[in-house]
């Protein structure tokens, strides 16, 4: 099913419409679902009292939280909206039962005895997630050219929801950094030698093929190996 050409053709849609590779995986996880809940029909064949019963099933019998729900509900919703051109309508499904419960915070005490267990590199990603406010995938996304040295920043490109922001970053976290972008700009320059180099957003690659040289768009916290693009597969 994976390779399947209907599938292809939803991960195209998902790429022209902007959506992350996590995003991506994500719907895809939920439309897969679907369909081997309905013993391998092709979505073309259902609509919505199909749809119904799978979100109905989801909450009463196997008991997903409401944000899994919904998340399953908008893969559902892109694949006929987007990619079928069906209309649900009104689906008037069973929804999973909403719970209030109190977020568990870490203290400043605790944080910091966490960060007293980790080696210098991941102290330094645990640091930004805490005091930069940065998702796990957005700090491991930064380049060199993110990191704001002289105006204390942080800029984050197509976080949540495709956007750009900027969120403060702590003076105390610049020697670190120093340390940790000296040791993947050595990394670059060994890559380089064998032709190879990080990867680049849409068509930067092809308009400045060179562009992977550039200390500029270097990762800050780079792969320990050499891995395929996620989505292109080049190597």
């Amino acid at each position: 099913m994976a390779t399947s050409p209907f599938l292809n053709r939803i991960r195209r849609e998902l790429s022209l419409g902007g959506y992350s590779l996590r995003t991506e995986k994500t719907y895809l996880h939920w439309i897969k679902r679907f369909i081997r809940f309905h013993r391998l029909r092709h979505p073309a064949d259902m609509g919505a009292p199909e749809v119904r019963r799978f979100l109905t099933w989801l909450a009463a019998d196997y008991h997903v939280a409401v944000n899994t729900q919904k998340t399953a509900l908008h893969a559902l919703a892109f694949m006929y909206h987007k990619v079928l051109n069906i209309e649900l309508g009104e689906l008037d499904f069973h929804r999973a039962n909403q719970y209030r419960r109190l977020p568990v915070v870490l203290t400043q005490a605790e944080v910091a005895l966490i960060l007293k267990q980790l080696d210098e590199r991941n102290r330094l990603i645990f640091s930004l997630l805490y005091g930069s406010g940065l998702r796990i995938t957005e700090c491991l996304r930064l380049r060199v050219q993110d990191i704001g040295f002289n105006d204390g920043s942080v800029t984050v490109r197509n976080g949540k929801g495709n956007k750009d922001r900027k969120t403060m970053l702590s003076q105390r976290l610049h020697g670190m950094l120093h340390r940790q972008i000296e040791s993947a700009l050595s990394i670059q320059q060994a890559d380089n030698l064998k032709g190879v180099g990080p990867s680049l957003p849409y068509a930067i690659g092809k308009k400045y093929p060179n562009a992977y040289r550039q200390p500029a768009w270097m990762f800050v916290f780079p792969s320990v190996s050499l891995c395929k693009h996620p989505v292109t597969g080049a190597g």
